[in-house]
């Protein structure tokens, strides 16, 4: 059942899902509308697994709820976020509009009553990882399960924040940026599934969990404002590397793939914070780690080093090493995700795995 039982004195429904990462490999970086959240150009991403990253948000809604409400992250929040609200008004309107089309497995008071949303993260927030990405997707696929809510929700994700709309798809997500006034067509599609390119794999270097100093907002607003630059990238180079970046995903081809990242056997890319995001193949990835932790070299007592997917160890030839030359540098990076390709959001079926409990409060933690 997609939701719990209504309970006897609360009268409360509630649904948990997940949702993913993204990561471009084409990036957005600029909007030619604010409010709408249009970008100057296309991008492309890969949606990472959620074993390894993702956002788990629980909704749930009753009559006898006051008000809106929010926790992030085990704090309450202001809900009248204007991004926040867009996207609950769009889901609500929605909701009504599928109701009045003559739905009736619409709940009729579902769209009307207040809302409690709880959502955490299993990796750093606002870090440079995406998480506005991941909790926005998250939100909406979860209220949409929520409130009865179908069909493309990539835009109504994309009013929370850009990139979100990509993370409503999961393995290769290219995300059009349209040309329609309204947004309309400014869509995420998927490109092809997690399961096209197995071999393919990625390390996160995390030099730092703490939250970055410019917002990616402000920081595309600077871009845009200053850089002569960026509209010759949106307009004449990004077209043509959105279709050789397919191209090379379809063909499962990483030297074109890298080559339009990086030049290498792994390819490297940035998000909007400090922490490298490396792309390689799983033949290249053990010895890769062993030169990261060889010149990186993890502290002994500061806990997990390598999160994730298992990599088994090698050892690195003397040749290798001097090749490099580099001293190595204690406490360059804090740790290490090795994750894949993976699904888009996913409903959670076990009821224990709210986060909100039967008096929508966020459960106590241990």
């Amino acid at each position: 059942m997609r939701k719990m039982p209504e309970d006897k004195v609360h009268k409360i429904t509630s649904v948990t899902c997940t949702a993913p990462v993204n990561i471009a490999v084409i990036k957005y970086w600029g909007k030619r509308d604010e409010d709408l959240i249009l970008p100057i150009n296309s991008s492309l991403s890969v949606t990472l697994d959620q074993d390894q990253l993702k956002t788990t948000t629980t909704a749930a809604c009753s009559r006898s709820f006051k008000e809106d409400r929010i926790w992030l992250n085990g704090k309450e929040e202001d809900i009248n976020q204007p991004r926040l609200q867009s996207c609950l008004r769009e889901l609500r309107r929605l909701a009504r509009k599928r109701r009045s089309d003559g739905d009736s497995s619409t709940d009729v008071l579902s769209y009307s009553h207040k809302i409690h949303i709880c959502s955490v993260n299993n990796f750093p927030t606002a870090a440079g990882l995406a998480s506005s990405a991941a909790g926005y997707a998250c939100l909406v696929y979860t209220l949409s399960q929520l409130l009865g809510v179908e069909g493309e929700l990539s835009e109504v994700a994309r009013q929370g924040s850009g990139s979100a709309c990509r993370s409503m798809y999961g393995g290769f997500v290219q995300w059009r940026m349209g040309e329609q006034e309204d947004g309309k067509d400014s869509v995420a599609e998927q490109v092809e599934a997690e399961s096209h390119w197995q071999e393919l794999r990625v390390l996160i270097l995390v030099v730092s969990a703490e939250r970055k100093p410019v917002g990616s907002t402000a920081g595309m607003q600077t871009s845009v404002e200053t850089s002569p630059l960026l509209k010759h990238r949106a307009d004449s180079l990004v077209p043509g590397r959105m279709e050789d970046m397919i191209n090379a995903i379809r063909q499962c081809d990483f030297a074109a793939f890298g080559e339009l990242t990086m030049k290498a056997i792994v390819a490297y890319t940035f998000d909007a914070g400090p922490n490298a995001v490396i792309y390689t193949l799983q033949q290249h990835m053990a010895e890769f780690l062993q030169v990261v932790m060889q010149f990186f070299p993890p502290e002994t007592n500061g806990g997990q080093f390598l999160k994730g997917l298992p990599v088994s160890p090698v050892t690195l030839s003397e040749e290798l090493k001097s090749s490099i030359g580099m001293d190595p540098l204690p406490k360059g990076i804090r740790y290490i995700i090795s994750t894949k390709p993976g699904p888009g959001p996913r409903l959670v079926d076990d009821p224990s795995l709210h986060l909100l409990g039967p008096d929508g409060l966020p459960k106590k933690t241990a």
